[in-house]
């Protein structure tokens, strides 16, 4: 059984879907390891992970526009704002989805169905440095 570890720094990104689907698999390649999980944590509680179709980037759009209606920018609505109109709608969005995913690894290969693609999922507007946690278990 083998453990392999990296932090990704991500470069600054606006709010939207950004896909990662390359970086991750390239990362999991090098790693030589044939059988197993990878685990992708992000260090942040204002931006999330999803694993989403890549095939139409409207899929992207339309989850974007629908959590910014489930959680709009509305100072009123919040008792936190210190750090500005997006910060606590941010965090409700990241609530709402997730921090972590696993996905499993056969024959070296990440086991994404045929449209999935791993996404870093930012809910601020301004653009922030995100880290990325992989830990690929296996042999």
């Amino acid at each position: 059984m083998r453990q392999c570890q990296e932090i990704i720094v991500l470069p600054p990104s606006g709010a939207g879907l950004h896909e990662l689907t390359d970086r991750v698999v390239a990362w999991v390649g090098e790693q030589g390891v044939q059988q197993g999980v990878l685990v992708l944590y992000l260090r942040h509680t204002s931006a999330s992970l999803l694993i989403q179709e890549n095939a139409d980037p409207d899929v992207c759009r339309d989850l974007e526009t629908f959590f910014t209606g489930l959680a709009p920018e509305d100072p009123a609505r919040y008792r936190h704002g210190t750090e500005g109109a997006d910060d606590m709608p941010a965090h409700i969005r990241a609530a709402l989805t997730q921090p972590q995913l696993s996905i499993p690894l056969r024959e070296g290969r990440l086991l994404l169905g045929t449209w999935q693609g791993i996404y870093l999922f930012e809910h601020r507007r301004a653009p922030h440095r995100r880290e990325l946690v992989l830990h690929l278990t296996g042999a």
